[in-house]
């Protein structure tokens, strides 16, 4: 599973993987991981991508789970 509309919000607001990683404390090889569905989100990681990333989504939009490709 992946996260796809979380990707593209964090995309058209250009906030990087980078950016992300750091604001959840995390490494990008991580974020990766948690956006392929391979390693769940925390509730703290969501809690500052919902209130400091993206506060005008709701986190069931954001974190909407689709199949992945592989």
């Amino acid at each position: 599973m992946f996260y796809p509309n979380l990707e593209k919000e964090l995309g058209r607001k250009n906030i990087s993987n980078r950016a992300v990683a750091a604001a959840i404390g995390c490494t990008e090889k991580t974020l990766y991981n948690k956006m392929m569905g391979k390693t769940d989100f925390t509730l703290s990681e969501v809690n500052v991508i919902e209130n400091e990333l993206l506060p005008e989504f709701k986190l069931s939009y954001l974190f909407e789970e689709q199949p992945s490709a592989s």
